[in-house]
């Protein structure tokens, strides 16, 4: 395969286009055949050996990716060949194909191409945990964006803005402010002919800004922290300028203020509950178009250390993304890709591939985010869910998990031998249980403080699942109930259908909990 290599620690200009082996992998890694990989200032860092990871040589940068699993290893439970996913693997990125750690890949929503995949939650959610985690920025409060022309600094622009911050956007040059007015900020700073601090009392009228975000570091930290309001939030994201920065601490203690460090990579492993409830957050902007990533410039892979140069350069504005196939194209052809099964009949990969006919069960694009936008979907279909297969190995779990081990679920031989079609039988308790994983999708809520699946009414199972049977739900709100405690709960009346079954394979009514 083809592949960036850096093969001792240098400038962009030292990198070459190789010829390499592809990856072996692990017991839980996936092999990725790479569409697209973003292009992220750490990148520029690693290839110098200024970062915090130290990959060994020779390696290849780019540290976050979309595109097909190829492979998976043997270790692998979730995650399944021909899949569109999306990964955070740190480096290895500018090559044809990659391997990375379960942990760290996430399917594509099936409304989601290669290119917003690849180039959107690194930044994106690094600017969330800082404004939502760290800083816990509220409506009305101002946040000063140093840097805000780039990756991270456009995303907290645009977060900001939908956070309800006023939004103050420095950086260096009028083309770049221009493009952060349009992601919407409503004051501007030329930090290279303005002065930052007399700057932030005119807009302020000397309040001071609430929060700061620096990606950039250097000579504009000091300025900026001397801008600070009473109790305001420093966060400090990364050194783009180069040089980090030597804060007199005095001024930390007369303004009550907090200097907080982001570090999204850590935070993600550290906390990875509240990582994925960030990104769940972070999809449902970009599938409602709350959110979007600006696209500075697209390179081939053998182009790519001129797009790490453009980064040192400081030529990019928002995100530049290196394309190894064409992503536009392909996802479109991904999702529209079959293949044939051993019984001769056409059944789709998994639940982002679709074909044309297919069309109108896409997961409607409606995000709830309050109980009143519930009330107006009472009585209305909330959808149809992707298709999801049940597989032997899912059978196998389930059976464990509940020490139900009949020989019709579990026993390949026998079931081939005595069951119709000669596949095992998935319990029928398993398919309801995969629920929660299919209602997601056509319930997407944001900005709750819970939400519990509470109960199920009047279940049936009209037909049976086989082993490798795809299925999917569809569902209407029938009702809701609210209560004095600010709890919700929601009658859902669910029909689960399988691609080879003419009934239903389960019919209820669903009862989930929820707290804005």
């Amino acid at each position: 395969m083809k592949a960036i290599l850096c093969t001792h620690h240098g400038l962009p200009e030292t990198l070459t286009y190789s010829d390499i082996n592809d990856p072996v992998l692990e017991e839980k890694e996936v092999l990725i055949r790479v569409k697209a990989c973003a292009v992220n200032f750490p990148d520029v860092l690693l290839i110098q050996d200024k970062y915090q990871f130290k990959p060994t040589l020779p390696f290849s940068p780019g540290g976050e990716v979309s595109g097909i699993i190829e492979k998976t290893g043997a270790g692998v439970k979730h995650l399944k060949e021909g899949q569109r996913v999306l990964a955070l693997c740190g480096w290895g990125g500018f090559a044809e194909k990659v391997k990375v750690g379960v942990d760290r890949v996430f399917p594509i929503p099936p409304q989601m191409d290669y290119m917003t995949a690849a180039s959107t939650l690194y930044t994106f959610g690094t600017a969330y945990h800082a404004l939502k985690d760290r800083a816990n920025i509220q409506p009305g409060e101002t946040l000063l964006v140093l840097g805000a022309s780039g990756g991270v600094g456009l995303a907290a622009v645009e977060l900001g803005k939908l956070m309800g911050a006023t939004i103050i956007a420095a950086a260096s040059t009028a083309e770049k402010l221009a493009v952060c007015k349009e992601k919407g900020a409503y004051h501007l700073i030329n930090y290279e002919s303005e002065d930052i601090k007399e700057r932030i009392k005119s807009i302020t009228d000397g309040k001071g800004v609430d929060v700061v975000l620096d990606v950039v570091g250097g000579k504009y930290a000091e300025p900026a922290l001397r801008g600070m309001a009473w109790k305001g939030r420093y966060l400090v994201v990364g050194f783009a300028a180069g040089d980090i920065p030597k804060l007199p601490f005095n001024l930390a203690l007369l303004k009550g203020c907090d200097i907080m460090g982001v570090f999204w990579g850590r935070f993600s492993t550290e906390d990875p509950k509240q990582n994925q409830q960030n990104i769940m957050d972070l999809v449902g902007m970009i599938q409602t178009g709350k959110i979007s990533q600006h696209i500075y410039k697209v390179y081939s892979l053998e182009e790519a250390p001129q797009a790490l140069q453009d980064m040192m350069d400081r030529k990019v504005v928002g995100k530049a993304m290196v394309v190894i196939e064409e992503a536009k194209e392909e996802s479109k052809e991904a999702r529209d890709e079959k293949r044939e099964t051993r019984d001769g009949s056409i059944k789709y990969q998994d639940a982002s591939i679709k074909s044309n006919e297919e069309k109108s069960s896409e997961v409607v694009d409606r995000v709830y985010r309050s109980v009143e936008d519930l009330k107006k979907q009472v009585g209305k279909s909330l959808g149809t869910s992707s298709w999801t297969t049940v597989s032997q190995e899912v059978i196998q779990k389930f059976a464990e998990a509940t020490e139900d081990f009949q020989w019709i679920h579990i026993d390949t031989e026998k079931a081939a031998a005595l069951l119709p079609g000669g596949k095992n039988l998935a319990h029928g308790y398993l398919t309801l249980s995969l629920v929660p994983k299919l209602i997601y999708e056509i319930l997407p809520l944001e900005g709750v403080q819970m939400a519990l699946n509470y109960g199920v009414n009047k279940v049936r199972f009209p037909s049976p699942v086989y082993s490798g049977d795809q299925i999917r739900l569809k569902a209407t709100l029938t009702n809701l109930e609210e209560s004095p405690d600010g709890n919700t709960k929601l009658f859902i009346q669910a029909e689960m259908e399988s691609n080879h079954a003419e009934k239903p394979v389960c019919v209820a009514e669903l009862i989930t909990l929820v707290r804005f």
